[in-house]
């Protein structure tokens, strides 16, 4: 029995990392052909830089690169924790009092399949060229992801545990510490995983249409004198910080709830 599992267990591994590599030499196919046309068809710098290219740029430019991409970080990581606070102030508000969630639920439902970049240019007139319109940008694209998984957690923990402690003397504020809060985490940290990414982009959207610094900034400037290495770099650095801030909430999910990990294994 235990050798048939340790089967099962063995050839699950092997399947999963044959899922991990098989995309690896895909991209590292893509990679190979981007390079060999490049050379053989002598494409110049400013329509289409090779891998090589983009990879030297992004060690001569690394200095510039890491100073821009540490401002776009710092305004992705305050807007994404204001819009957690937020989220979760407003969760518990709807959870709390029906009335306040069937008005602003299907709002916040919608507002999704809005692409709050459009709101940007606008933050930019009437807040200026500072850091505000940029957090305030990141804060839109990372909000109501996390408020609407939070709050769909919250509505779907089984009243009868919340009964069961408030018939031990628990307050309402008690009831959502001890039970509702901590089951809607997982629903709570899904939200994070995708606002995660988009705070990156919300950041550098904010950045391209007005900045003086930040990756977004950068990105306008080397697009402008059609320097296609160093715009090619910029993007691959931008996807590296969504990337990095994404495994970074799966980490603290981790962390957090050990006993999914162990469901997984």
């Amino acid at each position: 029995m235990n050798f048939s599992k340790t089967k099962k267990n063995s050839s699950s591994k092997q399947s999963l990392g044959g899922q991990k590599i098989v995309p690896i030499l895909f991209l590292a196919s893509l990679l190979v052909i981007w390079e060999l046309a490049c050379k053989l068809f002598s494409i110049p710098l400013y329509v289409l830089p090779s891998p090589v290219q983009v990879i030297q740029s992004l060690f001569t430019e690394s200095a510039t690169l890491s100073h821009h991409a540490a401002v776009t970080v710092m305004e992705a990581v305050i807007g994404i924790l204001l819009s957690l606070i937020l989220a979760i102030v407003l969760g518990i508000l709807m959870d709390c009092f029906p009335l306040v969630r069937q008005g602003i639920y299907p709002l916040l439902v919608v507002t999704q399949t809005v692409p709050m970049i459009v709101l940007a240019p606008i933050l930019i007139i009437y807040m200026g060229f500072g850091i505000a319109p940029k957090i305030l940008t990141v804060i839109l694209m990372c909000f109501f992801p996390i408020a609407v998984s939070f709050s769909d957690g919250l509505a779907q923990v089984d009243e009868e545990y919340v009964h069961l402690v408030r018939s031990y003397g628990a307050s309402r504020l008690s009831a959502y510490r001890l039970v509702k809060i901590p089951a809607a985490i997982p629903a709570l940290l899904s939200g994070l995983k995708v606002s995660a990414t988009y705070s990156i982009s919300g950041a550098v959207v904010g950045e391209w249409i007005g900045a003086q610094e930040g990756l977004g900034y950068y990105l306008l400037r080397v697009k402008n004198g059609y320097m296609l290495d160093k715009v090619f770099a910029c993007v691959v650095v931008i996807i590296l910080l969504s990337l990095a801030m994404n495994g970074l909430i799966r980490v603290i999910a981790m962390v957090s709830m050990p006993y999914e990990r162990n469901k997984r294994s």
